[in-house]
């Protein structure tokens, strides 16, 4: 099964995640099938998600399911996940 999640990047105590696209079974920070986007919770609100809506609708579309964590980030964002075009 393929996941749209979170990949931690940054230093100690300054967290910085990438939003990926990566089989279920590899680990947080595994291989990837590809990046989407970037969330940074230590900066504003305005510069804190840079996030490619296509593409996660694109694999939204094809099976990926997201995250509680990643729904979240992404519904806030503007972004309605549904499977009708």
């Amino acid at each position: 099964m393929v996941k749209i999640k979170l990949a931690r990047a940054g230093t100690k105590k300054r967290p910085f995640y990438h939003i990926v696209i990566a089989d279920s079974r590899t680990k947080r920070d595994g291989k990837t099938i590809e990046r989407i986007g970037s969330y940074n919770p230590l900066t504003n609100a305005e510069n804190q998600l840079k996030l490619d809506s296509e593409k996660v609708l694109h694999w939204y579309r094809r099976g990926a399911q997201p995250t509680e964590t990643v729904r979240s980030i992404i519904q806030k964002h503007g972004i309605q996940l549904t499977t009708k075009q």
